[in-house]
């Protein structure tokens, strides 16, 4: 059964929002993808804040990931001024 994330983040004042796109666009969404995801969006909600919605196959797929993930979230508030204002997970129930 196919597996999401939703996070949500918030790049920090006087930080140009472009550039910390760039390197989510090319250092993050490469590496989720090489974990196993099997599409990641990003969605911009404000000014300053933004939401990525991550599929993968499955839970177990996704757990596999976790740690790397959590390690990468360490490093995100330093190299992209950003920080995680919350998640929500679970399996996919519904689509059409």
């Amino acid at each position: 059964m196919r597996y999401v994330t939703i996070t949500t983040w918030e790049v920090m004042g006087g930080v140009d929002f472009e550039m910390t796109m760039e390197r989510v666009r090319t250092k993050r969404l490469p590496a989720l993808k090489q974990l196993g995801a099997e599409r990641v969006q990003v969605i911009r909600t404000s000014a300053r804040t933004m939401a990525a919605i991550s599929e993968w196959p499955d839970k177990t797929t996704r757990d596999t990931a976790a740690e790397f993930i959590e390690h990468v979230r360490r490093e995100v508030r330093t190299e992209d001024h950003s920080r995680m204002t919350g998640e929500m997970l679970g399996p996919v129930m519904a689509e059409i």
